[in-house]
């Protein structure tokens, strides 16, 4: 079987996987709610009152998600800071903290695909090593660890009452996150704390290359562009390497260094390159890198036929989850101006980038971005 096979095969699987869990934690759920609604004992209720009952176990079960996703991203925080790391930005959703200047400050992203995301400063590499497990796998232990607690305390309620019924929706709940992001898969366009657990431990490769993630996210956060930061950091894999998930993405920061020193012969080589290859770069990246490459084509020859092979409907439907991103409203921007000649259009995509641009948390990236959008406006001109 061939790597891309394999490759579409376990993101199909940890697709599949997660479908089933939320169908688990609903029926779950919905049992539970049914549960306490038809408990015994109870008066008579007006259809009225039951209904009223029912939306406010519903809230409830959506309260018990919410929380559970902030105890996941908690769980990094608290064992990253056990083992040595330093806070760096705390998500959840598009909610956004983040240290900067010396303070945290609140701003917003929004990436597709994620319910949050706890990252953090790194500790130095010692002989090539640093802890990854407990930082990777925090948030599952802390989801496992309140189900536990909260079926505990269940036994202190009497069955069906609104306590008994609140705790089992915490502890069925926490149950599932934690084999959900416990259990090494690929969860539809991004590997899985588990995944990532286990590429680490197999590769000191692969955990060089999760330092640097987390070295260059520290940067960018104090303002830094990949342009100037280390060039050892952003030597392209080898092929062979770029099999692992976390080391394939050191592939998709070299196009990016290239993107931000506007080598864009060089950065659309590699990444028509990297793209034509089965490996471990996940789909979110690709989305995006071929995003770039739309830009480096409507700069020189400016195609027709060759956008719309690469707008195909996969593409322009993560560009639509990812509408708030600032290389996707770029290049939205851009195609308005140069492909699609409609400037109406072309300033719509304009006002919205800059509406990204004033709580994106990244000004750096930004930057970069402006420059690439007046470069784009120099070539029409």
């Amino acid at each position: 079987m061939s790597n891309g096979s394999k490759e579409n095969k376990a993101q199909n699987k940890g697709q599949w996987i997660s479908i089933l869990i939320f169908m688990l934690i609903g029926a779950a759920c919905g049992l539970l709610i049914l549960m306490y609604l038809d408990r015994p004992g109870q008066p008579g209720k007006s259809n009225l009152s039951f209904f009223l009952s029912f939306v406010l176990m519903f809230i409830g079960m959506y309260a018990a998600l919410l929380i559970q996703i902030i105890l996941h991203e908690a769980g990094h925080l608290i064992f990253g800071l056990l083992t040595g790391y330093r806070f760096s930005s705390f998500r959840i959703f598009n909610l956004m903290w983040i240290r900067q200047d010396g303070r945290v400050q609140f701003r917003k992203l929004n990436l597709a695909g994620t319910g949050g995301q706890c990252l953090m400063v790194p500790p130095d590499l010692e002989n090539g090593k640093m802890p990854v497990m407990l930082y990777n796998f925090g948030g599952a232990i802390v989801n496992l660890f309140t189900a536990v607690v909260c079926t505990g305390l269940s036994f202190l309620c009497p069955v069906r009452s609104l306590g008994w019924t609140v705790l089992m929706m915490f502890a069925v709940i926490g149950l599932a996150f934690a084999l959900m992001n416990g259990l090494p898969l690929r969860m539809g366009p991004v590997n899985n704390d588990g995944k990532n657990a286990l590429d680490l431990s197999r590769s000191e490769e692969a955990t060089r290359a999760f330092w640097i993630q987390m070295k260059v996210n520290e940067l960018v956060s104090k303002g830094d562009r990949l342009k100037d930061m280390p060039e050892e950091w952003f030597a392209v894999p080898s092929e062979a390497s770029m099999n692992n998930g976390i080391i394939a993405t050191l592939g998709v920061l070299a196009c990016g260094r290239l993107m931000d020193r506007h080598l864009f012969d060089e950065a659309d080589r590699l990444m028509k390159q990297l793209l034509s290859r089965q490996n471990g770069i996940v789909g979110l990246y690709r989305n995006l890198m071929v995003c770039d490459r739309m830009y480096v084509e409507m700069i020189s020859e400016n195609r027709q036929e060759v956008l719309d092979g690469m707008r195909s409907k996969d593409q322009l439907k993560v560009m639509k989850a990812m509408k708030k991103y600032p290389s996707v409203l770029r290049t939205e921007y851009v195609y308005a101006l140069l492909a699609e000649k409609d400037p109406a259009k072309a300033q719509k995509a304009m006002a919205q980038f800059n509406r990204c641009a004033e709580s994106y948390p990244y000004p750096s990236e930004i930057e970069g971005e402006r420059e690439l959008i007046t470069l784009a406006e120099e070539t029409k001109a």
